[in-house]
């Protein structure tokens, strides 16, 4: 079996499909619109040269459904925390999103999720490896680094990061979370009743 990778930030923010994009997420948290769905609306042809989203989707506070159908994604940023009405999120045949941040947790009102599993690090019918993140940090060029436990903001190599598999919404999936200090490494939930996966925190690699 051979070892993962992460995919870096890679995406151009000088790029009309970006600039597209930013303008299209000012419009839908001025119209307050609860539906996210920007390869409809902007075109699959632009949307499709966007992997990774901007740390600007925290403005979509009334959006209630996130639609990624067929995404060149390899990122959701941390920010997506702030998108507290979010009970939908649909990132189906995106199968470059092979993990999401933490955060998403703290969506309280997602109840759905339509997500291609088998893509994702760790899923039990294919056991794609996880990452070692002993040899490859999670670095993020917009969000600015959080704890997930207590929000203390640091220099991104200041957090110890690690793998940890959760229920979110109606899917089980691999997180990444950044976290601070030994105490709040102690405040990682663990997964329960899922003998499948991995229960708790780990740096990955294939051992």
């Amino acid at each position: 079996m051979k070892e993962t990778k992460v995919f870096q930030d890679k995406q151009n923010r000088e790029s009309k499909e970006w600039h597209l994009l930013q303008e299209y997420i000012d419009e839908i948290a001025q119209n307050n619109s609860e539906i996210f769905n920007p390869g409809k609306d902007i075109g699959s042809e632009f949307f499709k040269k966007i992997t990774v989203l901007p740390s600007s989707i925290k403005k979509l506070t009334k959006v209630k459904s996130m639609i990624l159908y067929g995404s060149s994604l390899e990122r959701i940023p941390p920010e997506i925390e702030f998108m507290e009405s979010l009970e939908e999120f649909t990132p189906y045949t995106s199968y470059r999103l092979r993990w999401f941040p933490f955060e998403i947790l703290k969506c309280k009102k997602l109840r759905s999720s339509t997500i291609s599993t088998r893509a994702l690090f760790g899923n039990y019918k294919n056991r794609k490896p996880f990452p070692d993140l002993n040899n490859q940090r999670v670095t993020y060029i917009e969000s600015k680094i959080k704890c997930g436990i207590c929000d203390k903001i640091e220099a991104n190599d200041l957090f110890e990061q690690y793998w940890i598999t959760l229920k979110v919404a109606t899917d089980t999936v691999p997180l990444l979370i950044s976290v601070c200090s030994e105490n709040c490494f102690k405040q990682i939930p663990k997964l329960v009743s899922q003998a499948n996966y991995i229960e708790y925190p780990h740096k990955g690699g294939l051992n």
